[in-house]
């Protein structure tokens, strides 16, 4: 499991509470700066082969990590592994398409802020065509990885989502 810091790391604290939880769940988890989400996918297709012993499963996004997913996402795809759940939280960008298989996608994002619900919902709308679930969950209690019902919710998404 991957989670991606956005900008300069300091924004996207809450993304190591997160993994803390996790851990203590038996989870592997990685969390790294959304700058290396390439390597990251070349890491993840070598734990499938059985060299690092972790599947990349899962991933979780937050800002300019959340707007890097569709890309990780694609390249884990074109390596042959398509990833389980995806999971943007406050993207810095709607514009995006996901062109990687995926099984369900959820995108959390900020009433009234970046992520505007009509360019979200379309932008979800084209993702949905091509995948088995897509999702738009508004957060209006913080932009903060650090809120407690943000952290619930992802890992949440992540055990109903299975290993």
């Amino acid at each position: 499991m991957y989670l991606l810091r956005g900008v300069l790391n300091i924004f996207s604290l809450g993304l190591d509470e997160i993994a803390a939880k996790l851990q203590q769940q038996g989870f592997n988890v990685t969390v790294a700066n959304y700058l290396s989400w390439r390597s990251l996918a070349d890491e993840a297709r070598g734990g499938i082969q059985g060299r690092a012993g972790r599947k990349p499963s899962f991933l979780v996004g937050h800002s300019s990590g959340a707007t890097a997913l569709p890309d990780m996402v694609a390249r884990l795809d074109s390596l042959g592994a398509p990833v389980k759940l995806a999971i943007a939280l406050d993207s810095r960008s709607s514009a995006t398409s996901l062109s990687g298989r995926v099984g369900r996608y959820i995108n959390f994002y900020v009433a009234n802020g970046n992520g505007e619900p009509g360019r979200q919902d379309q932008a979800i709308a084209r993702r949905a065509g091509k995948h088995r679930r897509g999702e738009n969950w508004a957060w209006h209690t913080s932009r903060s990885t650090r809120s407690e019902i943000i952290q619930r919710r992802v890992i949440g998404a992540i055990n109903a989502a299975g290993r």
